[in-house]
């Protein structure tokens, strides 16, 4: 695929949004490594070289177990600051202006922090960063598809009752599990307010997108590449313009696609859905926002102008607040690298 390597300076100065990373999932080595010290008999690997064997992945249930040993080195709401914080400062470093991180407190709590704890602990951490970084973050909170009924009734009441201001979606991540079990959860949120943001059609099927759509009322879907082995949905999204948060680097590293060259995002691209390219679990994946930018640019041949339209494009389809977006998309349009 070459080093993609014509716009890599162009891209790491593009202000962005990113609207598909998840808040553990982003967590550093660094961080992981100095979370482990803290906890010795979690079983994470200490040391940084360690920490690189330990996020090689066979498949993406392989994935879920690595990922769930770093949840389980969370253990104080000052472990949660500490990511949180570190994780602001990994994006805004990359010129994110917003991001939307989906958290899973669910995972937190098993873990033994109370839900006011934890959401304190995130809040202090956004607010510290949006003063210190100028980056403006905003959660969505999700049920983690392999810890079942209970945990989306616990979620649900987490992003209710407890919720936020800065919370604006619940989303559905995990094991790509049937989708229609979560429909009344997804209507409460949705009732309550929040925008309904679930994980579909990665690692199984296109059903799985028309379920997100019909059942769960999806406004954007988390992949969703598998849309593409359905015309009939192609046409839906098409019409209805529902975008889809694109993670190349994540597809490859689960094993859900088998090489950059076989990505559908052109072709989604071209039967005119609205794509986003985001990182996903950046550092488990060995990426970053900027190196999917890069990615994106040899994939869908972007020059200067259609990278600044991926960016609004992002922007435009997020919930950041309007004046963030009115400034941020001024950004972005009068970006020129050197």
């Amino acid at each position: 695929m070459g080093e993609h390597t014509a716009y890599r300076d162009f891209i790491a100065g593009l202000p962005k949004a990113e609207l598909h990373v998840h808040h553990v999932g982003s967590a550093r080595p660094e961080t992981v490594a100095r979370l482990a010290e803290r906890h010795p008999d979690s079983g994470v690997p200490q040391g940084i070289e360690a920490l690189r064997d330990f996020y090689t992945f066979s498949d993406f249930a392989h994935f879920i177990d690595v990922y769930l040993a770093v949840v389980a080195l969370l253990r104080t709401p000052e472990d949660i600051h500490l990511l949180t914080y570190e994780v602001a400062e990994g994006l805004a470093g990359q010129q994110v202006r917003y991001a939307e991180l989906t958290m899973t407190p669910f995972t937190s709590v098993r873990m033994g922090i109370p839900i006011e704890a934890y959401t304190e602990a995130i809040e202090d951490a956004r607010r510290a960063a949006e003063r210190d970084l100028g980056i403006v973050l905003r959660w969505i909170y999700d049920i983690p598809g392999e810890a079942g009924l209970d945990s989306a009734d616990a979620t649900l009441g987490y992003a209710v009752d407890h919720g936020p201001e800065s919370l604006i979606g619940f989303g559905l991540g995990g094991p790509e599990v049937p989708r229609p079990q979560f429909k009344a959860h997804f209507d409460r949120a949705r009732a309550s307010g929040l925008r309904s943001l679930p994980h579909a059609g990665e690692s199984t099927d296109a059903q799985s997108v028309w379920d997100a759509l019909d059942v769960l009322g999806a406004e954007r879907i988390g992949h969703g590449i598998r849309s593409i082995d359905d015309p009939r949905l192609i046409e839906r999204l098409v019409a209805e313009r529902i975008p889809l948060e694109v993670c190349p680097t994540s597809n490859i590293a689960t094993r859900c696609v088998e090489r950059l060259e076989d990505h559908p995002i052109r072709a989604l691209r071209d039967a005119g859905v609205v794509v986003t390219v985001n990182s996903d679990d950046p550092p488990m994946f060995g990426t970053t926002l900027n190196r999917e930018y890069e990615i994106a640019a040899d994939l869908l041949e972007l020059d200067e102008q259609g990278l600044r339209d991926l960016a609004t494009t992002a922007l435009d389809v997020s919930y950041a607040p309007e004046d963030v977006k009115a400034r941020v998309r001024a950004e972005i349009s009068g970006y020129a690298a050197g």
